[in-house]
């Protein structure tokens, strides 16, 4: 039986990426790093017959929109809609709430639309998945064409703009000069902005975790479960492979390992963990560092959550979901050996909803295991629990159902 693509399933989806603070953005420093060492660039348009031009700012790394054209509360969805398809981006000049209400319009607008008699019906888990992430992509471009301008300390001039001024400097630092960003990313930063400072409730540490912008937030707790029951190996020394929020160095903390070090690329991720381990109470425990993948040394457990499907991201803040053709997990399994203590164990936790789109087989996953030098000892399985894994009209439905997230107890041969 086909897969079935049903557009508007994909209505919040992108949204809830952008909102949620992303947990192991391990990868995403070097794009992180690529962008902030760039020459700012420029936007460019015409207003009163006259030529303007400001720094634009994007985090996903997107140039600025060649054409622009100003707008205001007189446009309707439907020209709105023509020009973003066309890659016409407006600069929004109107009340910021009927900017924010005519983002909606184009994403419904979006979902909304009839499929093309042309369009490819997928036959398979892998090809629905691909029709998938292309539908996300084309929907992001086209919402991204709303511009909002600020100013130099982080201020909106538009009626009713709120202020965003402390969700900005949480995400962009200090303030410095003008420019303009997407409306779609501001409203990212402000969901993350509420996530920071509301936290996730985390039931095995009986606390919330903090998680910010760009940080992948753990609110599917069906991993940090196993991390919290699994049999410790030992309790001494512990390596945190991609620390993230800080989460999981928490829990073993808190089952009593007297010393993590917990390691990742990204410098949001290490900031995020170091307040979280210290709110926690942790920090005399876990030591914190700035590398890729392992640190130096051996030790009787190794830990590390990879991100779990193997595609391409189409932004930093995705990063944690999708490692491009599995070189994380795969770099992780070919070295973990030389940072494993003779009888201690390597938790990888991992979820196999790749092996149910046809992106990965579990031949190859335990090739990988095998050509490392180590073998599996045990694993324990646990069903996911989030809202899609029930949602009979989500278009990865049949995948979804079957996804079992486990962690893989490994040891040397």
């Amino acid at each position: 039986m086909p897969y079935s693509v049903n557009l508007q399933s994909f209505l919040c989806y992108t949204a809830v990426l952008v909102t949620f603070n992303l947990h192991i953005a391990h990868q995403s420093g070097d794009f992180h790093k690529k962008i902030m060492n760039s020459p700012s660039p420029q936007l460019h348009w015409i207003e009163n017959d006259e030529p303007r031009s400001c720094r634009w700012h994007a985090e996903n790394g997107a140039p600025p929109p060649k054409r622009v054209q100003i707008a205001d509360d007189r446009m309707n969805t439907e020209t709105a809609y023509k020009l973003a398809c066309e890659g016409t981006a407006l600069l929004w000049r109107g009340d910021f709430h009927n900017g924010k209400q005519l983002l909606q319009s184009l994403a419904r607008r979006i979902d909304k639309k009839p499929a093309s008699k042309k369009a490819k019906i997928p036959t398979s888990a892998s090809e629905a998945f691909h029709l998938y992430r292309q539908a996300q992509s084309q929907r992001a471009r086209v919402l991204a064409m709303v511009l909002i301008p600020f100013e130099a300390d982080y201020g909106i001039s538009l009626r009713r703009a709120p202020d965003v001024r402390l969700a900005c400097t949480e995400v962009y630092g200090p303030p410095s000069d003008a420019f303009v960003a997407s409306l779609r990313e501001l409203l990212g930063l402000i969901g993350a902005h509420e996530w920071r400072k509301n936290g996730v409730a985390i039931k095995a540490l009986d606390a919330k975790i903090h998680p910010y912008y760009g940080v992948f937030s753990p609110v599917r707790g069906e991993y940090i479960d196993l991390v919290a029951k699994a049999p410790l190996p030992s309790t001494e020394l512990a390596f945190d492979i991609g620390v993230g929020t800080g989460v999981l160095s928490a829990i073993l903390a808190k089952r009593g390992v007297k010393k993590i070090v917990a390691t990742d690329q990204d410098k949001r991720a290490l900031a995020c963990a170091n307040e979280n381990l210290q709110t926690l109470g942790f920090l005399n425990q876990v030591t914190l560092q700035e590398t890729d993948l392992f640190p130096e040394g051996r030790a009787p457990l190794v830990v590390c959550n990879p991100p779990w499907v193997p595609a391409r991201p189409n932004s930093p803040i995705e990063y944690a979901v999708y490692d491009p053709d599995s070189q994380m997990l795969k770099r992780f399994l070919a070295g973990v050996a030389e940072h494993l203590a003779p009888h201690g164990e390597a938790w990888l936790i991992m979820s196999d909803f790749a092996q149910h789109l046809g992106l990965r087989s579990s031949e190859e996953f335990f090739s990988w295991i095998d050509a490392g030098g180590l073998t599996v000892i045990g694993k324990m399985d646990i069903k996911p629990q989030h809202a899609k894994s029930t949602d009979a009209t989500d278009p990865l439905h049949a995948a979804r159902v079957k996804e079992v997230t486990s962690l893989w107890r490994l040891k040397l041969k």
